[in-house]
């Protein structure tokens, strides 16, 4: 005897294994951030090159400046929601319980969370004469 899922169509079968339509935009940004991850990159390259061998003093005068802070206030959210985005991709491709992967993915996400706000948090911290 078939068993009732035999008989379904091949469509049927499949239909709701999918991304439920988040795919697409999942994958723009996923790009978006890692394009300007590599601007921001650069830049944040470039402020740590400034800083190199220059007092504690020299690093708040230059994140006081509203521009600078604004700009790493940038690199912090573009990369910790690229971190994010990356590692849900590892998470749902590689944990096969959905138990395990839905506590991971979450996980992942309190943890992009936390490290976005210490960030923030120093950034803001430093740029207001901390």
């Amino acid at each position: 005897m078939l068993s009732h899922s035999s008989m379904r169509t091949p469509l049927g079968r499949v239909r709701g294994l999918g991304s439920a339509k988040s795919g697409t935009g999942h994958f723009w940004l996923q790009r978006v951030t890692a394009v300007s991850n590599l601007i921001l990159t650069i830049i944040f390259i470039g402020i740590v090159i400034a800083l190199v061998g220059r007092p504690y003093p020299a690093a708040v005068a230059l994140l006081s400046n509203p521009l600078v802070a604004i700009l790493m206030l940038l690199f912090i959210l573009s990369a910790c929601i690229h971190m994010r985005l990356g590692m849900q991709v590892i998470i749902e491709d590689y944990v096969q319980s959905e138990g395990a992967k839905v506590l991971a993915v979450m996980a992942n996400t309190f943890f992009a969370i936390a490290i976005g706000a210490a960030s923030v948090y120093a950034v803001l911290k430093l740029s207001f004469g901390g």
